[in-house]
């Protein structure tokens, strides 16, 4: 049966997928935090400031480390999504070399084009009104562009998409479905925010650690939602609403 894109329909089977695989899924999202954490203190605490090689030789594994468990995250909700009904190996969740190097082309071309955009802001400080038009405008176009190349991770791992490729699939995906996808990607930010805000009051310091649970969570919807379009555009069966 064909199943058209729904917003409460794409939270309830992440929830679901999550709750299935809770274990599996917090354990690894453990893992992860726990050794982009060391190597954060590694570069906070363990490097002398004049150390700027020693700086620079970390963060950027940390770079590699954050990319590796970011494609491993979504190479192994694909994995649990597709593999319901038997077993899967270790090896089936480790990410392609391919695919790091196209989500870095991604991830350095965006922080490429906000350095560029804040340097020029920082240019026109003595316009002040020009400068606050322009940041609105940018606000506007990136929420614009957030939204329609928010699926290009999951190009990267489900499809073994290029840099490039990817982000012009997830703009023909998100094609008729904006404000849909305007509300997941609330949710999302829900998800993520509102832990992060209630961690910053007194006594609450205690709610950052649901990063754990919630970072692996709004992943999930991020997949199950680039699934349930991939089969809307195709208007095929919706094979995880099927076996969810």
């Amino acid at each position: 049966m064909y199943h058209p894109f729904s917003v409460a329909e794409t939270t309830k089977t992440a929830w679901t997928i999550f709750k299935k695989n809770f274990v599996t899924i917090i354990v690894y999202s453990f893992i992860s935090f726990f050794l982009l954490s060391i190597l954060g203190i590694i570069t906070e605490y363990l490097i002398s400031p004049e150390a700027f090689w020693g700086k620079m030789a970390v963060s950027f594994i940390m770079i590699l480390i954050q990319a590796y468990t970011t494609l491993g995250l979504y190479k192994l909700i694909f994995t649990v999504i597709d593999s319901e009904y038997y077993e899967f190996e270790f090896r089936q969740v480790l990410p392609a070399f391919k695919g790091i190097v196209s989500y870095l082309v991604v991830v350095f071309f965006i922080a490429f084009l906000i350095t560029t955009f804040h340097f020029l802001m920082v240019r026109l400080n003595d316009y002040p009104n020009i400068q606050t038009l322009l940041e609105n405008i940018a606000a506007i176009v990136t929420l614009y562009i957030a939204l329609r190349v928010m699926f290009f991770i999951t190009f990267i791992v489900d499809d073994q998409s290029g840099a490039i490729e990817s982000i012009r699939q997830s703009f023909q995906l998100t094609k008729g479905y904006f404000f849909k996808v305007l509300i997941m990607l609330g949710i999302i930010l829900l998800f993520i925010a509102l832990p992060a805000a209630l961690s910053q009051y007194n006594g609450f310091g205690f709610i950052s650690i649901a990063i754990i649970f919630t970072y692996p969570f709004v992943n999930i919807i991020l997949a199950v939602t680039y699934r349930k379009l991939v089969y809307s555009h195709l208007d095929i069966d919706d094979d995880i609403a099927e076996t969810n």
